[in-house]
């Protein structure tokens, strides 16, 4: 009698466990990705941004979805980091490697694109300009629409390029190693 409570109560319990290990969260609609800046294709990197990759929908985004004149997170979700593996020029200011937060103001015809040192937050409700470590203006171009914000690197020289790109705004960052 003993016995059978013992596998009653230890069939139960693994049945339990096993039954909850299997919750697993729905996929994010903004997945994250990482865009690497390298100088070929085995090399270490120099640049890492890590980031959320929202979609429009459809919609239409700078001005409406995400309103011109406020922090945004340049992104979905947490707050888009970039890691620099070596110093570099960010826009016109110094910065030493290490990881930051990046944040941008978008406005309709330029963008102030921050460097900010204050980690692991979300979004840009934790935004606060005491940790800003850059602040650049970038100016707004034009181009076909692309569904998925994205970030993307292009050299030139001895400078790279980082390019913000949603809907049909376009934002260059100048980056020099």
């Amino acid at each position: 009698m003993k016995k059978n409570y013992y596998l009653v109560v230890f069939t139960f319990l693994f049945l339990n466990l096993n039954s909850s290990a299997q919750d697993f969260n729905d996929l994010d609609k903004s997945p994250h990705d990482i865009a690497y800046y390298r100088t070929n294709k085995i090399s270490s990197p120099i640049i890492k941004v890590l980031y959320g990759r929202p979609q429009s929908n459809g919609n239409e985004v700078f001005g409406e979805t995400i309103p011109f004149d406020k922090v945004w997170s340049v992104g979905a979700n947490e707050a888009t980091e970039i890691v620099f593996f070596q110093d570099v020029v960010f826009g016109g200011t110094k910065v030493k490697k290490g990881t930051y937060v990046m944040y941008a103001i978008p406005h309709e015809k330029e963008w102030t694109i921050i460097l900010s040192n204050n980690l692991d937050v979300w979004g840009s409700k934790e935004y606060d300009m005491k940790y800003d470590v850059a602040r650049i203006t970038a100016k707004v171009k034009r181009a076909e629409p692309l569904e998925v914000f994205s970030i993307g690197f292009k050299e030139k020289g001895n400078k790279v390029n980082m390019a913000l790109a949603w809907n049909t705004t376009r934002v260059i960052v100048p980056i020099s190693l």
